[in-house]
């Protein structure tokens, strides 16, 4: 599963790349390179299916108790996410700072409750709290949702028949797209640009709430059912990685014909869910994806995301600003480059080291796919 560990890199990447289109900025890339990045908050819907689909590889043919599992998934997370609360700490709770940002208006009068929430990784369940602190560890906080469900879920989806598994994932899918539909139409923040607008309550409700993200997770269980049972053809691993980079480009080059709703949730679940497939099934072509150096990158994968968004504003915004407000190439690349060794080192000294004595084991599979 090395593969699969260094695309989750690519997809922190592409997170990455939204964040700086829509701080920073890219107006110095071409238009089709601005639109590509714009679409980066996807990212987030692969590592909601990839989850399901390592869970179920992970737990196919071991057992499960409740107390190793949480232990494990709390070593795995919680240090980071920690360390992520930690380091941005100072911005938090500055006062003067948050004030600068409308959608931290809730959190700024209510400081004391709304830090406790992000220390407990519930956030996500207020939308008033879900990006607030760390933005980006709202998908932490629905992760955590996810944990909880997996054990009661793991039992009743393995018996699922390959119908089954296909109407689970069908029907997941469709119920995701539904209810961000229902939003549209309903309306209840009035209208919403395409690239959405954060200041909004009812779109963090859509976007970010754990129940309102757990289909994507379901697609990801029913897809590690169908690959654990081994009734797949290898032949389809390429056609599906094609199949599924198409169906991304696809979205989003057309991703301001559609609402903001819609494209922020599961609408590239499946494009995902055959990617992860096809590389799962392991072509010949993907042993450049196995590279060590790359697989590396995706184990620091969780580090980068956690920190990125925070490197980015501390290097472009607070150290090294520029009096015109226009962020160039050399800023930007300086900034990339800082999150990319500080997560390797973060990773190697702090992340790893802490997760195997919590653990008190050598890594599972899960850790080795880098979930």
């Amino acid at each position: 599963m090395g593969a699969l560990t260094t695309v989750r890199f690519f997809a922190a990447f592409y997170v990455l790349l939204f964040h700086i289109w829509g701080g920073p900025g890219l107006a110095w890339t071409p238009r089709w390179f601005q639109t590509f990045a714009s679409a980066g908050f996807t990212g987030v819907t692969f590592f909601f299916v990839l989850s399901g689909f390592i869970f179920v590889y992970t737990y196919a043919d071991k057992p499960l108790t409740l107390r190793s599992f949480w232990r494990a998934r709390l070593a795995r997370i919680y240090p980071s996410y920690l360390l992520s609360l930690l380091v941005t700490a100072p911005l938090f709770f500055n006062i003067e700072f948050l004030k600068m940002f409308p959608e931290q208006a809730w959190a700024t009068s209510h400081m004391g409750i709304t830090a406790l929430l992000n220390i407990l990784m519930v956030q996500s369940w207020f939308p008033q709290t879900a990006l607030t602190w760390n933005e980006v560890n709202w998908s932490v906080s629905v992760e955590i949702f996810f944990y909880s469900l997996f054990p009661w879920l793991r039992g009743p989806i393995s018996r699922f028949s390959k119908r089954g598994l296909w109407r689970l994932g069908v029907g997941a899918w469709v119920i995701s797209i539904v209810v961000a539909i229902l939003y549209t139409l309903i309306a209840p923040d009035g209208p919403v640009p395409p690239n959405g607008d954060d200041h909004l309550l009812w779109i963090r409700v859509v976007t970010a709430n754990p129940v309102a993200r757990l289909p994507e997770f379901l697609i990801g269980l029913a897809l590690g059912c169908w690959f654990v049972r081994g009734e797949h053809n290898r032949k389809l691993a390429t056609p599906l990685v094609l199949a599924g980079v198409a169906a991304v480009l696809a979205g989003v080059a057309f991703r301001t014909s559609l609402p903001h709703a819609v494209q922020g949730t599961g609408l590239l679940a499946p494009a995902f869910a055959a990617i992860i497939a096809g590389l799962a099934l392991r072509p010949r072509w993907i042993k450049w994806l196995e590279h060590p150096l790359l697989v590396l990158l995706g184990e620091a994968s969780y580090v980068f995301y956690l920190l990125h968004s925070f490197i980015l504003l501390l290097v472009c915004a607070v150290i090294y600003p520029d009096p015109s407000g226009v962020v160039g190439p050399g800023r930007v690349m300086l900034a990339v480059s800082l999150a990319i060794g500080i997560s390797l080192l973060v990773h190697r000294f702090i992340d790893e080291p802490l997760r195997r004595k919590l653990r008190g084991q050598s890594p599972t599979k899960m850790e080795l796919a880098g979930a």
